[in-house]
């Protein structure tokens, strides 16, 4: 069984390494929109994979360093493209998450990244 539960956090980035004249190299903002997937078997007893709470609970904490920040200024994120911004996610996550499988971060309605791990 696979089950999900969608984020959405407002950032402001800038890639410092793309060449001069790139417009992403002028700091600019996203609203992005993460899903986390988490794959597993259903519990006998409660019927699901996870609590959609306790998943929530993990994943609120990190959005919120993140959300209306300057991404750039994180540790990790100096250069915050969406696929560095979805690894470091996991990285932030996933020991607490031992059933995490995927996350799918969106920066625009029409451009992402999706990370699987490892």
């Amino acid at each position: 069984m696979v089950i999900y539960k969608k984020f959405a956090f407002d950032s402001a980035h800038f890639l410092p390494n793309v060449p001069e004249g790139h417009k992403c190299k002028n700091m600019h903002g996203h609203t992005y929109n993460l899903t986390v997937f988490l794959e597993g078997d259903l519990d006998t007893e409660l019927q699901w994979v996870m609590d959609f709470k306790e998943l929530k609970d993990v994943v609120k904490p990190v959005i919120e360093r993140i959300d209306h920040q300057l991404l750039n200024n994180i540790d990790g994120l100096e250069n915050p493209t969406a696929e560095r911004i979805v690894v470091w996610i996991w990285e932030q996550i996933q020991p607490k998450l031992p059933l995490l499988s995927k996350l799918e971060l969106n920066e625009t309605p029409t451009s992402g990244a999706v990370y699987e791990g490892k």
